[in-house]
């Protein structure tokens, strides 16, 4: 279990789910933001959700460099900016993206690169990275976060160590999850998301989401 993890934009709706779900595994959060100010006042509505003081709020640069893992849940439009003030703290860390590109309004799925590629671009070899929790209903992951959720998550990653990090955060939160395959196979599960956000939006639900049958893990 990594000590402490950094939720970069952890603010937004996936970014407080997943701090609550794993503050409640036993890991320490920090949640991060443009500014301190606005990063500990969500911790500190979290804190009273969770029922004790398990999530710290710093800037998001300060929160990559006090943890050993950093995941970005940033909104998409937001995603290389907010890359570019974490990447000297990220050097020699794993980071997950977990960013998602929709092309409004059509909601068709985002032409190549994949948004971790690009991350791991951007960032250098020095970082590596996965990409995961893509497909994940936000809205669900606040509502009873000491149960596991009916929803499985694809992991893409050219590095295995980054890979099973992300795995065990993924069985931490209480979802399944898959390896499958390497960072540019992120591009189809970005896909995955245009489809999920469509029939969402057709059958008026906010918990659509993805579950991998006919594979029996070890």
């Amino acid at each position: 279990m990594s000590k402490t993890i950094a939720i970069i934009g952890g603010t937004g709706a996936l970014g407080a789910g997943l701090a609550l779900r794993w503050a409640h595994a036993g890991y320490a959060v920090i949640v991060g933001s443009r500014t301190a100010e606005k990063a500990q006042a969500a911790a500190a509505e979290l804190n009273a959700e969770l029922g004790r003081e398990a999530i710290r709020g710093m800037e998001n640069a300060a929160a990559v460099a006090a943890a050993e893992l950093a995941i970005l849940t940033v909104e998409q439009d937001a995603h290389e900016a907010a890359l570019a003030t974490v990447k000297d703290a990220l050097q020699g860390k794993v980071l997950l993206d977990a960013t998602a590109r929709l092309r409004f309004p059509e909601l068709t799925p985002p032409t190549a690169p994949a948004a971790a590629r690009r991350a791991q671009q951007l960032l250098g070899d020095g970082v590596k990275v996965a990409a995961a929790f893509q497909t994940v209903p936000a809205a669900a992951l606040r509502k009873n976060t000491a149960q596991p959720l009916d929803s499985d998550v694809l992991v893409c990653a050219d590095d295995m160590g980054a890979a099973e990090a992300a795995l065990e955060l993924v069985q931490a939160a209480g979802l399944n999850g898959y390896y499958a395959g390497v960072l540019d196979n992120a591009i189809t599960v970005e896909g995955l998301t245009s489809l999920l956000v469509s029939m969402n939006k057709r059958y008026k639900s906010r918990h659509g989401t993805i579950k991998v049958a006919g594979i029996k893990k070890p």
